[in-house]
């Protein structure tokens, strides 16, 4: 059955600011920011706005040009989607797009039909829902094409809901829709939303999202991630360039720093990626970091996972050795974030809570309690931190 498709007018470029946060975890997809503007003592104060949503969500904000998009869903069933806009310097909204949910909305009651981050190429904004509704408007609001993916892969869906985030590379938007049944992932035209290719992937229940690995030579993979391991295709042809065979988790997803993965596999393996048709080498393993839902970041020569019990886990990025652990007030959904030496990691009942990372231990430099659920990963932009829970949109700047 063909899908339904709506291709609208083209619009014009715009490009990127160095300052955005297009996707989930960042422009690099590793949660990483190198804006030294962030407060470090966050309280009252810091609370530059903050705005109302009109339904549940999970998915992080993303930044384009001074302009914060965030999902939604509400109504009994969740079957209401929504895409907002809001202007970053005061909060204010500058519109919203509702669409109705042409697939499946179950999920478990702790997640969301709005739990995927939406994307951004610095043009349009890409967003998709656990119903599979994958929506793309241009950054004033105008509809240029969706699909309802359950059109076509009707089996495509697991009984806990999706969430796997989107990606952009090489000017392709890739989109994991990996289930238990009807698993696939797809690189579609960002112009069109037609497939440009379709990969059959391992039928598992999958919760991990796409991570782009920039190679020495230039090139670029994007590294998929399943129980089964972690493939690597090309964003243009979906051409698997080289395969991880020894099993990952569906939960956290891997992350890239200067050219390595980090896995959560066996615990934590950190990969050297493999030049097309061989198989990545091995730098280390370790068991001592193993992340639980939070996906391991990485800091300069450290590498952080937060485990079950709240324990954030400091280790060497050169061969995996523990360096340290603290102990945090948790437990933890939401990935930390990092801007300059310090971790922002925000605990599932909304305690935001600042690490700082230089000393021989790490320490807690401040807390702040938003005082509402939090499940979602924390954004970072132009010397600000933006979190939201399913009923608020927080901006957090020094005061």
């Amino acid at each position: 059955m063909n899908l339904p498709l709506l291709a609208f007018t083209l619009i014009s470029a715009v490009s990127l600011h160095a300052g955005d946060w297009p996707q989930f975890r960042g422009r690099d997809g590793n949660g990483v920011s190198d804006d030294s503007a962030l407060p470090v003592r966050i309280d009252a104060d810091a609370v530059a706005w903050k705005a109302s949503l009109p339904g549940r969500g999970l998915s992080s904000p993303i930044i384009v040009v001074g302009r914060i998009f965030v999902t939604c869903a509400s109504g009994p069933k969740q079957d209401r989607l929504h895409v907002i806009c809001f202007n970053a310097a005061d909060g204010s909204r500058r519109w919203e797009r509702q669409f109705w949910a042409t697939g499946r909305t179950m999920c478990h009651e702790k997640t969301s039909v709005a739990a995927p981050t939406p994307a951004s190429d610095g043009e349009r904004v890409f967003a998709i829902f656990s119903s599979n509704d994958l929506i793309c408007l241009d950054l004033d609001g105008n509809l240029l094409w969706l699909r309802g993916l359950t059109q076509d892969y009707p089996n495509a869906s697991n009984s806990l809901g999706m969430s796997s985030s989107l990606t952009v590379a090489d000017g392709v938007l890739v989109a994991m829709v990996e289930n238990d049944s009807e698993s696939f992932s797809a690189g579609l035209n960002t112009k069109t939303g037609v497939n440009l290719w379709k990969l059959d992937r391992p039928k598992l229940a999958n919760w991990t999202s796409p991570v782009v690995v920039k190679g020495t030579d230039g090139s670029t993979v994007v590294a998929l991630q399943s129980g089964k391991g972690v493939s690597a295709v090309e964003p243009k042809t979906g051409r698997v360039v080289w395969q991880y065979t020894d099993g990952a988790s569906t939960i956290p997803s891997s992350t890239v720093s200067d050219g390595v993965l980090y896995v959560p596999s066996n615990g934590l393996t950190a990969l050297q990626p493999a030049p097309d048709g061989q198989s990545p080498k091995q730098l280390w393993r370790s068991s001592q970091l193993r992340p639980s839902t939070p996906s391991p970041v990485v800091l300069g020569d450290k590498v952080f996972t937060v485990n079950d019990a709240g324990v954030v886990t400091c280790g060497s990025t050169a061969d995996g050795k523990r360096l340290w652990q603290l102990r945090l007030k948790g437990p933890f959904s939401a990935t930390p974030v990092v801007a300059g030496s310090r971790l922002y990691c925000v605990n599932e009942k909304g305690l935001l809570q600042v690490v700082e990372t230089t000393g021989a231990e790490g320490a807690v430099a401040s807390e702040f309690d938003l005082g509402k659920t939090i499940l979602s990963t924390p954004s970072i932009a132009n010397g600000a931190l933006y979190i939201r829970s399913d009923a608020l949109l927080w901006k957090l700047k020094k005061s």
